[in-house]
Order: structure tokens, then C-alpha cells, then sequence
């Protein structure tokens, strides 16, 4: 009795083994020939990958992955909080740089010109790409930091590609001479060094919080000749308004150190001011950066201290 009892749950456990093997087969199977369409409002939506052609040079229905990276193409930039004039009982303009060398801030650094990747961007290259197609305004760094000059196109690509120059070269052979165009001044991407951010801190009545909001930032290069040679100094690019360049950077990604599947996107860098910086220059009455009256690592100083009375002037209009 116990024998046949055996022998017929071994049985039914076979059965279902053999079942569950083929279910599994049958899923695999029907998961290489689909993935999830990034366009549809459902989540769970499948289409046939051989009726869309892939954006990365890959073969069709090539996945570089286990799943289909669908949430942050569709990420919209987080609203701010409303504000009013009435609401803003005390506020501040703060000029700062960000280091792309500081270990903090690498992500701004890579991926870099000569090592590219296609599953995401450097800061430089988005801005780069926005204003080329022109869903970006830049406007000239060389005329001031508060938008009042627009950039052409001419003088956008004159900046990021260089310009045209004809050289006459000599030859041994009639006519001896002959007329050549050459690039000169070309931007190298792996040239930029830090970036500019203009930012208003202000208290928030309202909500009771101290709170700041980024206008514009600028891309810096270190400085090259029309022949492509390095010079002393760094030249800005232009500024972006920044509000404006929200939306773009909500959906580019950026490399998270702990976990690929939890990535924020440059929206949220910016927005949890998840970057080291160091103030250069505060709104006072000469117009002055902190370069044009300290010294050294007076400078360092001046701009810590400029940091802690806007923590103090926070802590102070509270009781404890």
C-alpha cells in the first residue's frame, strides 16, 4: 500500500515538474520577441520588437539589459512650489562653480568625448545637443550673466565647431600655391573644467523654509588659440536659463554608484543639490566677485563664510 502511494506521488510530482519546465520554456520564449513600448500609455503594453527599428545601432530585438528602460524617457521636471512676491521676506543671489574633478562630481565629467556611452550622457553634450537643435537658447557669456543677448545660430556653431579659415599652403608644382579651409578653434568636450550656476536663496514665509532656485549655468572650457594650442585662462560658453532646461534634463540619466536601477536624472541632481560647489560671488553693492578683494586662501575662507550667515540667518528665525 505504502509502495503505490509512493509510486503515485512521484507521479504527480513529475507531472507537475514537466508542466511548470514547459510554461517556463513557453514564456521565454514569447519574452525574446517582445519588449514594452515606451510610447504606450499602459505599463504593461507589449509590441513585436521586429516592427520597430532600435535607436541604438543595435540588430533588432537586441536588448542590452534585462528589461526595457521606459520610466525616465517619460519624466517630466518636478513642479517648483508656488511663490509669490509677498512670501519672499528675505533673499540672496549666489554665484558658485562646480568642480568637475572634486570625486563628488565625476558624473559631470563622464562619460567623456573619448569614452561614450548609450545609455547615458555628460551634462555638456545634452546642453550641446538642446542648442544645436535649437530646443535651447544660449545667450552670449561674453556680454554678461543676466539673458540679454541670443546667441545666433552662427555664432552657436562658431563657438562649438570652430571656424572656417583659408590658408594658403605652398606646393613644389605649379601653380605653388593652393587654397586650403581649415577648422581652427574647434570646442574639445574633455576641455570643459567647471560650471557656472547663478541661484537665488531665499526665505519662504509661506512654507517657513529657506529655499533656492537655480537660473542659469554655464559651461566653462579651458582656453585655446585659433591654431587649437592652450592659453592661460578659461573661457564660458554661454549661460542657459535654467528653468528652461528642466524638461531636457528630467529625462537623461546619470550614473548612480550603488545601484543601476535606481539612477536619478539631472533634474534631480540639481533639484537635491546632490554636486560640491564653491561661491564665488555674493550680491553687494560693487558688483564685485570674491577674486576682486581677497587673495589666496582668503578666497576659500570668504566663501565659507559667506555660506555660514545664510545657514545662521536659517537658524536663527527659529526658537528652540
Amino acid at each position: 500500500m505504502k509502495k503505490s502511494i509512493k509510486k503515485v506521488v512521484l507521479l504527480v510530482i513529475q507531472i507537475v515538474f514537466l508542466y511548470n519546465f514547459s510554461f517556463s520554456q513557453g514564456n521565454a520564449n514569447q519574452g525574446a520577441q517582445v519588449k514594452v513600448d515606451s510610447t504606450s500609455t499602459g505599463a504593461n503594453k507589449m509590441v513585436d520588437t521586429t516592427l520597430e527599428p532600435t535607436k541604438t545601432g543595435r540588430p533588432v530585438g537586441i536588448l542590452d539589459g534585462v528589461y526595457v528602460r521606459e520610466h525616465y524617457p517619460n519624466r517630466k521636471a518636478i513642479n517648483y512650489a508656488p511663490l509669490r512676491e509677498a512670501d519672499v521676506m528675505w533673499s540672496k543671489r549666489i554665484w558658485r562653480v562646480i568642480d568637475i574633478n572634486e570625486k563628488i562630481n565625476l558624473i559631470f565629467k563622464y562619460p567623456t568625448e573619448s569614452m561614450p556611452t548609450n545609455d547615458r550622457h555628460s551634462i555638456i553634450n545634452i546642453l550641446l545637443d538642446a542648442v544645436k537643435e535649437g530646443s535651447l537658447s544660449a545667450y552670449d557669456a561674453s556680454v554678461d550673466d543676466e539673458f540679454t543677448k541670443k546667441m545666433t545660430r552662427e555664432e552657436i556653431m562658431k563657438s562649438i565647431s570652430g571656424h572656417p579659415d583659408s590658408v594658403k599652403i605652398a606646393i613644389p608644382d605649379p601653380p605653388y600655391e593652393k587654397d586650403t579651409i581649415e577648422i581652427k578653434g574647434k570646442l574639445k568636450m574633455d576641455d570643459i573644467v567647471n560650471y557656472r550656476i547663478k541661484e537665488d536663496w531665499f526665505f519662504d514665509k509661506q512654507r517657513s523654509v529657506m529655499d533656492v532656485r537655480i537660473i542659469g549655468i554655464c559651461p566653462v572650457s579651458l582656453s585655446r588659440d585659433e591654431s587649437g594650442n592652450l592659453k592661460e585662462g578659461f573661457a564660458p560658453l554661454f549661460w542657459i536659463y535654467f528653468p528652461e532646461a528642466r524638461n531636457i534634463f528630467a529625462v537623461n540619466e546619470v550614473f548612480n554608484n550603488h545601484n543601476d536601477a535606481e539612477r536619478r536624472t539631472w533634474d534631480d541632481i540639481f533639484f537635491k543639490r546632490m554636486f560640491g560647489s564653491y561661491i564665488t560671488k555674493e550680491s553687494n553693492v560693487y558688483n564685485r566677485a570674491i577674486r576682486d578683494y581677497k587673495v589666496g586662501m582668503d578666497q576659500v575662507i570668504e566663501s565659507d563664510k559667506i555660506h555660514g550667515e545664510m545657514v545662521n540667518l536659517e537658524h536663527d528665525m527659529w526658537e528652540y
